[in-house]
């Protein structure tokens, strides 16, 4: 990895790519301490323990809600809006179905109504959260607004918006002039630099100001097991499988050499991230009505199913992550297209024949890959989880989350070193093209 990344800081335009990445994070991290205006951000602190709803939003937004910050909602609301939009284009809207097959121009229409829809969600997200949290304050005394009219309602709202789409824009330009998925490493950035804290604090309370040996034996068994999820992850996140091809206007039997990858995860951390945004949305919505409809039993029911301090709400996460992993394998590889494109190049998988054949066979094997990883990818969010909700853990520690910042923080990093590797390779293709003879004998001529 080290040599990896020696080797691309080498090269001026990823170097540059960074760069310009890391100014964007730290924009980022430099709005996440901007508290909106109206607000009793020190009321937070006590509020923290008493939803978990507060935990994993904070999570998302880079920890900008510790601080009631500009960036308090984070890139929630636009990964709750791209789950909606791409669910409507499973033909259920025939619009953005007939937008999904036009390429670049039917993409560019399918964002412009993304980002309209973010727009709705995070203003109605703010006010949820905001009147969810002003109530929840008041039986312990704590007052998180320091004005409760209307129109401090829709500043703060308006306020909490424009930051989440600056948060979006954010992403956006990291996706084009930086390095990784512009909205995982807001997410990715803001989970490490929670990390960090996170594990000195454990040390302190175990080590520095524990009961002496044990104290040292409890850390080292969580490192422990730190390592071995983080390896395993890692390999999960790594592994492929490779699809041998041979290509029918060439008659040289290429071997081992040329195959179609396809990763065992194929849609990568997507899925967890999904499945938590729409946990938390509509529990933040529900937020809102505490005040009058809390002592509703429909209203436990609903908290208790998009809680994660919950076992039905914890359930009900692992299924998601579930239906996410087979339902996003399926956007990210699409057969019908593979198996077109492949006709078009002259090529196919050796022993399957071309057209309708390697559609089946390629859906299939997204099923087949689709469930150990989804198990596993649920396994790993929801265990920590599980274990606090039923008293193994403690209730009030960061741990239950562990599982799922994890898979997000290593899925991201896998990516972000997939992403480097290639613009170094591109790099060498071009030199090797331009170094060969032909290709010198092509400039002569004028042709290049």
């Amino acid at each position: 990895m080290f040599n990896l990344l020696s080797k691309a800081l080498k090269q001026k335009e990823i170097r540059v790519r960074i760069y310009w990445t890391l100014l964007i994070l730290f924009v980022y991290r430099f709005g996440a301490y901007i508290t909106v205006p109206g607000v009793n951000a020190s009321a937070l602190t006590k509020l923290m323990n008493q939803t978990s709803l507060l935990s994993i939003l904070n999570l998302f937004s880079g920890g900008g809600l510790s601080a009631y910050s500009l960036f308090a909602l984070g890139v929630s609301p636009y990964v709750t809006a791209q789950i909606v939009i791409q669910l409507l284009q499973m033909d259920i809207v025939p619009k953005l179905v007939e937008w999904s097959k036009q390429g670049e121009t039917g993409r560019r229409k399918t964002t412009q109504i993304t980002r309209y829809l973010t727009i709705v969600l995070a203003f109605i997200q703010s006010i949820g959260i905001t009147a969810g949290l002003n109530a929840l304050g008041q039986p312990i005394g704590v007052t998180l607004l320091k004005d409760t009219s209307i129109n401090s309602y829709l500043i703060i709202a308006t306020v909490m918006t424009v930051g989440s789409m600056l948060s979006v824009w954010l992403g956006e330009q990291i996706q084009d002039k930086g390095i990784g998925n512009g909205v995982s490493m807001i997410i990715f950035a803001g989970i490490v630099a929670q990390l960090i804290p996170g594990l000195w604090q454990i040390f302190q309370q175990d080590v520095l100001q524990g009961p002496g040996l044990n104290g040292w034996i409890s850390f080292g068994v969580l490192a422990l097991a730190l390592i071995i999820i983080v390896t395993g992850v890692t390999w999960f996140y790594g592994a492929v499988r490779r699809l041998p091809m041979q290509y029918t206007r060439s008659d040289r039997n290429y071997g081992d050499e040329s195959y179609l990858p396809l990763r065992v995860n194929v849609s990568g951390v997507i899925p967890v991230i999904f499945a938590s945004s729409l946990i938390t949305t509509p529990q933040t919505i529900l937020q809102a009505f505490v005040g009058s409809w809390g002592n509703k039993p429909w209203y436990t029911v609903a908290s208790d199913i998009f809680s994660l301090q919950t076992w039905e709400g914890t359930l009900a996460y692992g299924t998601l992550i579930v239906l996410f992993t087979f339902f996003y394998a399926f956007v990210q590889v699409n057969p019908e297209k593979v198996s077109e494109n492949l006709q078009k190049q002259g090529s196919y998988i050796i022993g399957v024949r071309p057209g309708e054949e390697t559609k089946k066979f390629l859906s299939q094997l997204l099923n087949r890959l689709s469930g150990p990883g989804s198990i596993f990818l649920a396994a790993v969010a929801v265990v920590p989880l599980l274990a606090q909700n039923f008293g193994f853990i403690d209730a009030n520690s960061k741990i239950g989350l562990g599982g799922t910042s994890l898979l997000i923080v290593i899925g991201v990093a896998v990516d972000l070193m997939r992403q480097i590797e290639g613009l170094t390779q591109k790099k060498n293709y071009i030199g090797l093209i331009h170094s060969h003879p032909f290709y010198d004998e092509e400039i002569n001529k004028g042709e290049v």
